[in-house]
């Protein structure tokens, strides 16, 4: 049975090779991104421009939806900031772009599209290993990680939250893969996983993960980084 799919943060690395993954696999997929230009519009693949921290381009989004009647199966959040400087260089206005994106704007995306989610359906949040309690720490990463980190617990609350009617909440916690972002953070890190090869398992994770985890914060790493 086909699927439909949204995916943020679409425009290059995991995020662009998860769309392209799926339309090869049959699913319908909205791609948002604040730039579309790397995506074509097909029958399956629809790529919009959204701007996660913009509530009118949401809202333009969720009345989108709602005139297509269509129902999601699973959200992956995958859009992102980054910012590697050392903490005492690190203004408030650093940490404010960092967590519009990462917290605000995942949170924004996911309130306005909830009651288009199917109730056996899935929402799926990247994460980071920087984020999880007990994992190695990098420096000049502090608002970065901290901003996944609330990306861990909100996971968690929002599967209690909805436990009882819908959808599944789980996250994963990636460890070093091989994208533009990546080697922007470490030049010349070389990661033992590629963009598309962890495309693969978000996807398949987000279409049944779900059956066996719910409010779950899952490492997805062989490097850190």
């Amino acid at each position: 049975m086909s699927k439909t799919l949204i995916v943020t943060g679409t425009s290059r690395g995991i995020g662009n090779s998860i769309v392209h993954l799926a339309v090869n696999q049959g699913y319908k997929v909205y791609a948002l991104s604040r730039k579309i230009k790397s995506l074509p519009k097909t029958g399956l693949m629809h790529p919009l421009k959204v701007n996660l921290s913009d509530e009118k381009d949401l809202d333009s989004f969720a009345a989108l939806l709602k005139s297509e009647n269509v129902k999601i199966d699973a959200l992956i959040n995958n859009a992102g900031a980054f910012l590697n400087r050392p903490f005492l260089e690190t203004s408030k206005e650093d940490f404010e772009k960092i967590y519009k994106v990462n917290v605000f704007g995942l949170a924004s995306i996911t309130r306005k599209i909830l009651p288009f989610i199917a109730s056996n359906g899935h929402v799926l949040n990247i994460s980071s290993m920087g984020g999880l309690d007990g994992s190695s720490k990098f420096p000049g990463l502090s608002a970065y990680s901290s901003s996944k980190g609330a990306v861990n617990i909100l996971t968690e609350l929002l599967s209690e939250e909805f436990k009882d009617k819908g959808p599944a909440f789980n996250a994963l916690a990636l460890g070093a893969v091989q994208t533009e972002m990546l080697e922007e953070a470490f030049p010349g890190l070389k990661a033992p996983l590629n963009a598309k090869e962890m495309a693969s398992y978000i996807l398949n994770f987000a279409i049944s993960g779900h059956k066996y985890f719910n409010g779950k914060i899952l490492p997805v790493s062989l490097s850190t980084p």
